[in-house]
């Protein structure tokens, strides 16, 4: 009888034991996860009836917490709502959260180890629990020239300091109110929900830095960066600029928007008037790895470890010689997103250097003291510093004597590229420009994907570059 009932006590000590261990492992590993799953109802009700840290822009808040009477003693309000949609995200109870709502939420919630100290004094001195309030890096009145710029038109606009990664401004139309998602009338928001999802303008859509798109002749920067760095170029260099050429294994012919001269101009003038045949040309003597590791370098095909809400630009994969010439110039597969975009003139404005793009500056526990500040990150080194130099000089010269004029700003030294990319037949193209300011320091893309413009006058230049200047003024 002795045997069995060792057995059956060591079997019955080893259960404990690992049920002991399981619960150690949750509460110590685990319990982050649990909390933020949105399946978690039990954390959900305890989070809807807490108090809930702001987001700040400068001292305003676009997402702050009121007190209410009903069953969820606080309510989530975004009194800007629309224009930072894309920044704040929402937060529902039906459909969890999204952008700073969701990377920043242990921190909102006041769940973070940042502020462990905090929670220990509140709970011994019977304080509820109370969140942190995020500090953005969002310049308003910057969000603000994003956003009126972008008025009437389908877009995302992204600004950057080039030299920290901070975003500046971070805008999309059309958009939406997040306090409808918001409400405490959880049928309504579930009206709301269905509603927005149904609208064929997507208003829930962050053209700034979670879809992707062609991003035309923009990519030229990819294209030059890696002609520049190959040796074999310089800005001074000439290039070949036939008016037109038979693509590779094709009958098709890849002309220029713009009279190029039909013969040969530096790499310099070919990026003023951004001549397709001339770039081209290159990429296929370039060929398509070294685009595509030239591409990566600026954060192509990778995702960022960072607050910021963003999906994978895409550079494509096995190609042949009239897909490579394609791409070269920003059509066939490639596609970007605004922020993407704006990481290229920054890593270019920042004498080679990307730095990591990010939302959150620092976070402020509920006695008003920092708990947590932003540590700058270098994402990676596209270029030399010399390279990157050139290009400055290239994309200078784009805003002085080519197509990019329309962002000038007397007395600031401006750089910039446009592209006005083909998608279909019968849609209007996309408009592009992307440029940077020496100083103040910021890197700008500006996306427009529709607007009441004739087909026949849509361009980068005429339609992007005076959003991307009144950006660059607004920060000034």
């Amino acid at each position: 009888m002795n045997r069995p009932i060792r057995f059956v006590a060591v079997f019955a000590a080893m259960m404990t034991f690992a049920l002991l261990l399981n619960v150690t492992y949750s509460a110590a590993f685990r319990q982050p996860g649990l909390n933020n799953d949105p399946k978690n109802t039990r954390v959900r009700d305890a989070e809807f009836s807490q108090n809930r840290g702001d987001i700040l822009v400068g001292g305003t808040a676009v997402a702050r917490t009121v007190a209410t009477d009903g069953q969820y003693k606080y309510l989530r309000t975004y009194p800007k709502g629309a224009e930072f949609a894309p920044i704040t995200g929402y937060y529902s109870y039906y459909f969890g959260r999204t952008a700073l709502e969701y990377s920043q939420n242990a921190q909102l919630t006041g769940t973070s180890d940042s502020q462990f100290l905090q929670r220990v004094t509140g709970t011994l001195s019977g304080r509820k629990p109370q969140g942190g309030s995020v500090i953005t890096t969002i310049n308003g009145r910057a969000q603000n020239a994003a956003w009126n710029g972008l008025a009437g038109k389908k877009g995302g606009v992204v600004a950057i300091d080039y030299t920290t990664g901070a975003i500046l401004a971070m805008a999309t139309s059309p958009s939406y109110d997040p306090n409808l998602l918001a409400s405490h009338d959880l049928p309504a928001t579930q009206k709301a929900w269905k509603s927005l999802n149904a609208n064929s303008s997507l208003p829930m859509a962050n053209r700034a830095s979670k879809e992707i798109y062609p991003p035309g002749s923009t990519f030229k920067l990819v294209t030059a960066s890696a002609a520049l760095e190959s040796g074999r170029y310089t800005p001074e260099g000439q290039v070949d600029t036939p008016s037109s050429i038979v693509l590779p294994q094709t009958t098709n012919r890849l002309g220029n928007e713009v009279d190029c001269g039909n013969g040969t101009v530096s790499l310099t003038e070919a990026l003023d008037n951004s001549c397709n045949t001339a770039f081209a040309k290159i990429g296929m003597s370039l060929g398509q790895n070294a685009l595509r590791e030239q591409a990566k370098k600026y954060g192509f095909d990778s995702s960022i470890d960072s607050d910021v809400p963003v999906v994978p630009s895409l550079f494509p994969g096995d190609m042949n010689e009239a897909q490579v010439a394609l791409s070269s110039i920003g059509q066939y597969d490639v596609a970007a997103s605004p922020l993407q975009m704006a990481m290229v003139a920054s890593g270019i404005a920042n004498d080679g250097k990307l730095m990591t793009p990010y939302l959150t500056q620092s976070v402020r526990a509920s006695n008003l003291q920092t708990v947590w500040r932003h540590h700058n990150t270098t994402l990676s080194h596209p270029t030399s510093r010399s390279t990157a130099e050139s290009l400055q000089k290239m994309m200078v010269s784009v805003v002085e004597n080519g197509t990019g004029g329309a962002a000038k700003i007397d007395g600031l030294t401006i750089g910039g590229k446009t592209g006005t990319a083909q998608t279909t037949k019968d849609a209007s193209p996309y408009a592009w420009f992307v440029g940077f300011s020496e100083n103040p320091h910021v890197a700008v893309a500006v996306f427009i994907e529709s607007s009441d413009t004739e087909r026949s006058e849509i361009a980068g230049g005429t339609l992007a570059g005076p959003i991307a200047r009144s950006v660059i003024q607004a920060v000034r």
